[in-house]
């Protein structure tokens, strides 16, 4: 079981960053986050890598090159984040060293950082953006190979507030996205199961309860690289059983089950 300490972010505390889709401005600098469970979330997911890399790993021919950029992206802000970055290594804050596989450029993210990235790209002609690529450790009900290839309205198939007037709210948001200012919100789950990697084909039956002892927390950034225009969405998963939530995180929660 890997827990966090503490929720590192709950913006649902404030009830206006409830509403769908909740999404705020964020600083580039403030993009990647380290945190309290970094070692104990980064061993898991190099067991993932190793395990079952077919399970958490997909990349389709045209998003090769973003898979590339997102890569370099990523490695030039770790530095600021304790990493000591060489051409051909990346030695962890936690000390693992990390031999750079710009082959698999995926699998190097998967294995540097805590979170999780899927490349969306919006074809030529296309109304919505699609699913091209992933590293995907930790699902949080969901399946990579049921979403690869396939655009935002069909991937959100299952969510039922995700409807046609969300899908074109979203839509309108991506297009509109600037590489230098990203996004980000944070959902709020509750568990019973206290696993970080829960995949679930769609519509199957799910761990989720709303008195689930385990508070499990996304923060989803959205990023666009500027070399090839694919917009990333990045997701961190935090997790802390329900009794360690701060007071005001607690009162807010029972706010939302009631």
């Amino acid at each position: 079981m890997i827990l966090n300490a503490r929720l590192p972010f709950a913006p649902w505390v404030d009830p206006t960053r409830r509403r769908l889709p909740g999404v705020m401005p964020l600083d580039r600098a403030d993009w990647l986050l380290i945190s309290d469970a970094y070692a104990a979330q980064m061993a898991e997911r190099t067991r993932l890598l190793d395990a079952c890399a077919g399970d958490v790993l997909a990349c389709l021919p045209q998003a090769r090159a973003a898979a590339v950029e997102l890569l370099d992206t990523v490695l030039r802000d770790l530095p600021d984040l304790g990493f000591d970055v060489t051409p051909t290594h990346v030695t962890r804050p936690d000390g693992y060293r990390v031999a750079l596989d710009r082959a698999r450029p995926l699998r190097s993210l998967g294995l540097l950082v805590q979170e999780d990235f899927c490349i969306l790209q919006k074809p030529d002609r296309a109304a919505e953006h699609v699913l091209t690529g992933a590293v995907l450790c930790f699902p949080s009900s969901w399946t990579l190979a049921d979403k690869l290839g396939k655009p935002l309205l069909r991937i959100h198939a299952p969510v039922a507030s995700y409807d046609a007037k969300m899908g074109a709210r979203v839509q309108r948001m991506f297009d509109a996205i600037r590489s230098e200012q990203p996004l980000w919100r944070a959902n709020l789950l509750r568990y019973t199961n206290p696993s970080l990697f829960q995949p679930r084909p769609e519509f199957a039956p799910k761990d989720k309860r709303n008195d689930g002892d385990f508070i499990r927390s996304e923060r989803q950034c959205l990023l666009r690289l500027p070399g090839t225009g694919a917009v990333v969405f990045s997701i961190h998963t935090a997790q802390v059983r329900r009794e360690a939530l701060h007071q005001a995180e607690a009162q807010a929660l029972l706010k939302i089950e009631a």
